[in-house]
């Protein structure tokens, strides 16, 4: 095996250089997956902009991955060279208070592949043995790099504890669209997803939800869900955003004794305004969730492995690796991509849907 390889490494905020480095040096109870494709998230471009993870630059970012296992170390068990998987990307010391009690997302020494370690844009990485899950043969290498994302969504669909008949109101038509799908998965009705593009809505239509309003046709989504629910709100409003104005409407639109579910990532200065005063009288209802983790990641393996969640409408295009910062930034100005997925492996870009 080469000892150098190729990656993509932010060095500083708004630095990012496609280079040669070290292949990663695995211990006995890690292995080295070769990395097939990396999916975008959101996550990477504040990396590359400095806004998250500035302390630990230079870094290798990417974490929604899947690939092959290339080495195995002594003590990793249940794995072999030529493997397909993924990783879950949550570490933990094991040990802590958070730890013992479930909670690893809570753990003082926790960290995550390719947010605070160096992860997947490259074409080698290293994980814990025991946090790696093989990909059933049903499974491709596309829809292996989409199990994270989904995990994230899993894990904020059992924090809801959505129930049957129940309406719930989903802002957001990114990840929202797959809180939707799941939603309807959990038996609510109706499913109501809101965001600005068309043919994201579309796309949340086609994977299950009821009712899609576009806010520059419906510039007031609070009014239209309450129209919608007889005038009450919500049962669950799920924040799939990050901004305080979301936020704010996702109080607004959730009805006296219902739940809103945090999942959107705001800067970490904002701030947003809730009157106590109808969370109390009203005894509305607040769960959040982080990341997908523990038993998400094989939920979410069965659910795209017996096609319960069939994403492929989501996936925009391939990229190579020498293009990663150009498809950051045009994620940001073409409303219309989607999941964009980064290759070591291709030379010129692959168009997966339009």
């Amino acid at each position: 095996m080469a000892k150098t390889m190729k990656a993509a490494v932010v060095e500083k905020p708004n630095v990012l250089k496609v280079k040669q480095v070290p292949v990663p040096e695995i211990a006995d109870q890690e292995v080295l997956i070769r990395v097939k494709y990396t999916g975008i998230c959101g996550t990477d471009w504040s990396i590359f902009t400095g806004k998250y993870s500035a302390d630990k630059l230079p870094l290798i970012p990417g974490h929604e991955f899947s690939g092959t296992v290339a080495q195995v170390g002594k003590k990793a068990r249940g794995l072999k060279e030529g493997d397909r998987v993924t990783a879950d990307i949550n570490m933990s010391c094991g040990t802590c208070f958070y730890c013992r009690k479930g909670q690893k997302l809570m753990c003082r020494d926790f960290r995550q592949l390719g947010i605070h370690i160096d992860g997947t844009y490259a074409e080698y990485v290293k994980a814990p043995y025991d946090q790696v899950h093989k990909l059933p043969d049903s499974l491709d290498f596309l829809a292996g790099a989409f199990i994270e994302p989904l995990s994230c969504v899993i894990h904020s669909s059992k924090a809801a504890r959505i129930t049957h008949g129940s309406s719930v109101a989903i802002l957001g038509a990114g990840l929202g669209v797959l809180h939707g799908a799941l939603a309807r998965q959990r038996g609510a009705a109706p499913v109501i997803v809101i965001g600005r593009n068309p043919k994201k809505l579309a796309i949340a239509r086609e994977m299950g939800a009821d009712v899609v309003l576009n806010i520059k046709e419906h510039q007031d989504p609070v009014a239209e869900v309450k129209k919608l629910t007889e005038g009450r709100g919500a049962d669950y409003v799920v924040e799939a955003v990050g901004t305080p104005q979301t936020y704010e409407q996702a109080f607004q639109m959730v009805r006296p004794g219902g739940t809103v579910v945090a999942f959107g990532i705001c800067a970490g200065e904002d701030t947003i305004q809730v009157r106590p005063f109808d969370l109390v009288l009203g005894e509305k209802n607040v769960v959040s969730s982080c990341a997908g983790v523990g038993p998400d990641w094989p939920d979410a393996i069965a659910l795209l492995a017996y096609g319960h969640i069939k994403p492929q409408p989501l996936f925009s295009m391939i990229v190579p690796v020498e293009e990663l910062e150009a498809a950051l930034r045009e994620l940001r100005t073409n409303p219309n991509l989607f999941k964009v997925f980064v290759s070591s492996d291709v030379s010129k870009r692959e168009i997966l849907s339009k």
